[in-house]
């Protein structure tokens, strides 16, 4: 005999199933004609939740288990509080036992505490149900009640009992053969699409369906609680198993189901006789999820009726949970928590830790993006709040001007009315006589009366209100055509003219021609002439009136000024950003002929393909090559990634791997190698490659970097090593790492360019009292030593007998001052000869006394000057650079350098952008981008030539800025200047010499120029800051004939005002400079364009060969030359690149 499922209506099973997807089963015996009957040959597993089980099985309802997401911190529990042990009921009556019921199944829905699975329904059927009868009651926590249960037992056992006789003969229903034709899944409400279903139809009548739905729904009810109770029964039994079985071997916790699955709900049992906690009244846990990071929870602890002082709750585990922490305790200070190991239960099927760290890193990102924009509305309401309380104060003071402007000119147009008058006998007069503003009258002029009489026209240039808006009435008059007898006495001539609406007095001129073109004026003997308008306004209203005039006049200025202000700062902040962007790019693919990645910018917590050109490489030829990889510097919490075989690109010479980025990244690491297990690596000579990741939610710590100096610009600047320090300082510190800089306190310095300078400390060192000074320069923390022993009172830098006594004593006293002031920099960087003892005096008397985790970077920024020292340097510094990459191949062979070039590299210089910017330049005429630098450079020009006194013209223009001396190319100086003049160019030099005897040679030079070339040449022989600038943007070309330049920086801020540099090919310049005619190749490979002309030689014939061909070009392709001028003026010189390479080395220098 088969059991049916009763299907009421259609065949839909909408019906079948209830609210929120609940199954609907009714038993029914034999065949029914007004029902069809559904044979179950075999219904799979749900997925059983506790493998003891083997009757709760097979078929699965998951829509009664819907739950609601919880908060991060919300506790873990479900809804319902009560445990779900064995614990004591009060019965209810008969009235009662609806309602329960119902909360029943509400608390069912909300705690999904139970699997999702329905017994078979089979002979064991039977066996629970004669159990239930003898046992009486079956106890549930929160969905199944004890005595509820007994009193819905008495509901259905009419029912039974009726259907006792013929369950004995009841087969199973359920078969549990593996037949994948008779397959039928019953899953949220809904029936399978794999499920087939075998049914003998019988024809069902309309009539009488309403009362079998009605007896199907009370029959699905009794069936459904005839379910719960057999899967309550397991349960118990299972427990019950399980507290027996843990009793008996002294262990007092465990949890059901004995496996955690995420997203569900799990019992926790403390045996207290057990615990710590046996005398305690109160038992709570106390935990929380995956190593005590994720949502902690406190529960209190039911006695259940388990045999052996069993106490249990009933917890929710989160589906981000992989373990779950806990310990017991009694609210207060007495815990158990298994024997300071705490308490674990391992979650199986759900995220594992490398899952949960990315999970909490979104997280993270979340709460970061919520968090800057809730700072990105503060600081809007903020500005808000300053921009409207500014307005209110800019208000108040255009009102108080409003009145001053207004009092005066009250004052002044008294005055005027009291001169002015209604009409002149014979010289003027107006028609009518009696006007008021706003009226149109006829001024007559007697011609004849005054210096016009011959004029062939006249005009009249008026104003009113004593010129108070300037020329502001125009009128040609015309004659009035009186008889010849009357022009002997008089020639009168008239124009109509508009009187303004507040006018209190005319004003006017008689001239023979209009504005800009008139010769000849009659200004009554320089006094103009005034007529006074004779209806006018009430006094006291009119000047009432006028003072809001002039109010509303100035905040109208002001509007326009801000605006002005903020247009140009929006624009120099946008041209900053690109010009980082394009920096940051061209960053990225320097090294492409080695490296690159796609997609260029590596994006944190997706994928980026790494290409590799080994033929470039120490691994040229190798079978194989492999990719080693990790993130952060080699410090992510993952490690080194496995190493990954590299395979062909399409592009031929090219292998290529892809790698996942995490979340967490700042940096992307990594080197190649030969074989799986090394062999020969590429570790870009000692220094790894590294790819900055973008968009990550961990920034990469700051170093905290400190230069030791006797240089900075403004405030001591010699030569180009203060500009360095000062520059590259700023571009560290805009990168978001901490830089403080140590210089001599000179009693040369220039204090108007320090701000805040404040007394900080004494010190001793040496016998010496030195007294520590602090203020910022350029937005840059300085730190001055003055000792008091005057050994930086001599009114200079340099040039005292005992400069090397000087400044050994403050490398010395500067290391001092970081000991006992406390400070732990990750990077000390000394430069050029004078703070070289830094590097030994650190490595033989402080390394090992505080300062271990110090290193040493060494710069050479001229290697003519102390060799010696820069040499004790090399030997003892970490790493050391020089200022271009061509220089330090240049002087690789050096006796001084040569034993060291493993840690030897060369970083071009850069210029302070914000210093040196055409844009926001104040010593020049207009301001001027890419976009306008043809008109920015022709006012400068204009400019340049009146201060200079040279001839305007449109002539060529060479500027010349440098020391002079021998290093400079002087002889090529002199010549280029020659040069220029025969081709009928311009020249100004601006620059003077430490050597007094070339001072003296450029002074007669520049007396025989001033004498025969004054209109084409000028040689200004001090140094004039502002001059430079308008040099800069005035000049065409800028000559750099240098017999050797480390770097140089006069190139490349030529470049950044849109001049031409025109060099000789040594040192950085020709690392900047790329000749338009010969270097496209070797820009290209820079990602450059080429922008200017070079030489090789150091004679006269290689100055005219670069300045001959620039010259031309001015002159024979002007609009070719202009589109140079914007491409040179578009590349980027700035430090954001060598920042970016320094930063590099620091790191390496820490490994």
């Amino acid at each position: 005999m088969e059991v049916g499922l009763q299907i009421q209506g259609s065949t839909s099973f909408r019906p079948v199933f209830g609210e929120r997807g609940r199954l609907k089963i009714k038993t029914f015996l034999g065949c029914s004609p007004r029902s069809r009957s559904f044979t179950f040959s075999s219904l799979p597993s749900g997925g059983s939740h506790y493998p003891s089980n083997d009757i709760l099985q097979k078929i699965s309802a998951s829509a009664d288990f819907s739950r609601r997401k919880q908060g991060r911190m919300a506790a873990s529990g479900p809804k319902s509080s009560t445990p779900r042990g064995f614990v004591p009921r009060t019965p209810v009556g008969s009235s009662q036992k609806r309602n329960q019921k119902k909360t029943a199944e509400k608390d069912d829905i909300a705690t999904t505490t139970v699997p999702n699975e329905f017994p078979e329904i089979s002979n064991k059927l039977l066996g629970a149900k004669v159990d239930m009868e003898q046992k009486g009651s079956v106890t549930s926590g929160e969905m199944i009640l004890e005595n509820e249960m007994d009193n819905e037992s008495e509901t259905l056992k009419e029912e039974e009992d009726e259907e006792e006789d013929e369950e004995e003969e009841l087969p199973s229903t359920i078969q549990e053969s593996g037949s994948s034709e008779n397959l039928m899944m019953l899953e949220n409400g809904s029936i399978g699409k794999e499920a087939e279903i075998s049914a003998v139809q019988e024809k069902e009548t309309v009539s009488g369906s309403s009362a079998r739905n009605k007896a199907t729904s009370e029959d699905d009810k009794s069936l459904r609680l005839m379910l719960e109770k057999e899967r309550e029964i397991q349960r118990r039994k299972e427990i019950e198993a399980l507290a027996d079985e843990n009793l008996a071997r002294g262990i007092r916790m465990f949890t059901y189901p004995p496996i955690a699955k995420p997203d569900e709900d799990m019992e926790v049992f403390l045996n207290r006789n057990l615990s710590t906690l046996n005398s305690e009244p109160d038992v709570l846990i106390m935990g929380a999820f995956n190593d005590w990071r994720w949502k902690s929870f406190t529960r209190r602890l039911e006695k259940t009726q388990l045999k052996g002082d069993w106490w249990s709750c009933l917890l929710h585990i989160p589906k981000e949970a992989y373990k779950m922490d806990f310990v017991f305790f009694n609210g207060q200070s007495v815990y158990d928590n298994n024997d300071e190991k705490d308490f674990t239960v391992d979650v199986e099927g759900g995220m594992d830790v490398f899952e949960f760290e990315n999970f909490l890193l979104e997280e993270k990102r979340r709460e970061q993006e919520k968090l800057a924009k809730e700072k990105a509305e503060r600081e809007r309401q903020e500005e808000e709040k300053r921009r409207i309380e500014a307005e209110k104060a800019a208000a108040e003071a255009d009102r108080a001007q409003a009145k001053i402007d207004a009092q005066k000119r009250r004052e002044v147009l008294k005055r005027a009315i009291q001169r002015a008058e209604i009409s002149v006998e014979n010289v003027w007069y107006t028609e009518p006589s009696d006007f008021k503003g706003g009226e149109k009258v006829k001024l007559y002029y007697n011609k004849i009366s005054g210096p016009l009489a011959n004029a062939k026209e006249i005009w009249l240039h008026g104003g009113y209100n004593n010129w108070v808006d300037g020329l502001s009435i125009v009128a040609k008059l015309v004659d009035t055509e009186l008889e010849e007898a009357d022009v002997k006495v008089a020639d009168w001539w008239y124009a109509e003219v508009f009187v303004p609406d507040r006018a209190l007095v005319i004003d006017w001129v008689f001239a023979d021609g209009p504005p800009q073109g008139a010769v000849l004026y009659d200004n009554n003997n320089r006094q103009d002439f005034h007529a006074v308008v004779p209806r006018r306004p009430p006094e006291e209203l009119y000047w009432l009136e006028e003072e809001n005039l002039i109010f509303k006049k100035l905040q109208e200025e002001r509007r326009l000024r801000e605006e002005a202000i903020r247009a140009k700062v929006e624009k120099t902040a946008r041209l900053k950003a690109e010009t980082k962007k394009k920096t940051f790019e061209r960053f990225l693919l320097s090294q492409r002929h080695v490296i690159y990645t796609d997609p260029l910018d590596v994006q944190a917590g997706s994928s980026v393909t790494v290409f590799y050109n080994p033929s470039n490489t120490v691994l040229n030829g190798k079978p194989e090559i492999w990719f080693r990889c990790s993130f952060n510097r080699w410090t992510h919490r993952m490690g080194p990634l496995p190493p990954q075989k590299m395979i062909q690109s399409e592009n031929g010479s090219h292998v290529k791997t892809t790698v996942r980025v995490p979340l967490d990244a700042y940096k992307m690491d990594f080197v190649f190698s030969e074989r799986e297990d090394g062999g020969i690596f590429d570790n870009n000579h000692s220094m790894d490659y590294h790819l900055p990741v973008v968009d990550g939610i961990v920034k990469e710590p700051p170093m905290n970097i400190v230069h030791i100096a006797v240089e900075m610009a403004p405030i001591a600047k010699v030569g180009g090593l203060g500009d360095v320090v000062t520059s590259l300082s700023r571009a560290i510190q805009e990168l978001n790492h901490n830089v403080d800089i140590i210089l001599p306190k000179y009693d040369c310095l220039k204090h108007n360019h320090v701000k805040d300078l404040e007394f900080n400390r004494s010190y001793h060192w040496g016998g010496v009292e030195i007294k520590v000074w602090h203020g910022k320069v350029e937005g840059l923390s300085v730190y001055f030593l003055e000792p008091q022993n005057g050994l930086f009172w001599r009114g200079c830098v340099y040039g005292c007998s005992d400069d090397a006594g000087r400044f050994g004593f403050f490398c010395h006293a500067a290391l001092e001052f970081l000991l006992q002031g406390g400070f732990h920099p990750d990077i000390i960087h000394c430069h050029d000869w004078s703070s070289a003892p830094v590097a030994w005096l650190f490595k033989d008397h402080y390394m090992h006394y505080g300062l271990s985790k110090v290193r040493v970077v060494f710069t050479i920024h001229n290697l003519e000057f102390g060799d010696n020292l820069i040499g004790k340097a090399m030997e003892y510094a970490d790493k050391a650079t020089t200022v271009s990459r061509t220089y330090s191949k240049e002087v690789s062979g050096n006796p001084v350098i040569a034993p060291h070039l493993h840690k030897f590299h060369g970083i071009i210089n850069g210029i302070d952008p914000d210093i040196w910017d055409p844009y926001n330049d104040n010593f020049i005429p207009v301001p001027y981008t890419p976009e306008n630098v043809v008109e920015g450079k022709r006012a400068a020009k204009e400019a340049l030539q009146n201060r200079l006194g040279l001839k305007r013209a449109d002539l060529p223009l060479v500027g010349i800025i440098t020391r002079l001396t021998h290093q400079k190319g002087i002889h090529l100086i002199k010549h280029a200047i020659w040069r220029t003049l025969e081709r009928n160019g311009q020249v100004v030099l601006l620059g003077s010499a430490p050597d007094p005897r070339i001072q003296q040679d450029f002074e007669n030079l520049a007396n025989q120029l001033h004498s025969t070339h004054c209109g084409q040449a000028r040689l200004v022989l001090v140094y004039d800051e502002p001059l430079s600038h308008l040099i800069y943007a005035g000049a065409d070309f800028i000559l750099v004939p240098s017999i050797f330049e480390p770097c140089g920086l006069t190139q490349l801020t030529a470049m950044r005002y849109g001049a031409i540099p025109v060099v000789r090919k040594t040192g950085g310049l020709y690392d900047t400079v790329f000749d338009v005619d010969h270097d496209k190749d070797r820009a290209e490979a820079q990602g450059l364009e080429p922008n200017g002309f070079s030489f090789d030689g150091a004679d006269s014939a290689g100055v005219d060969y670069a300045l001959n061909r620039a010259i031309s070009a001015w002159y024979d392709g002007r609009e070719w030359f202009h589109s140079l001028c914007k491409r040179v003026m578009e590349q980027n010189w700035s430090w954001n690149r060598p920042a970016l390479e320094y930063l590099e080395l620091y790191h390496s220098a820490r490994k």
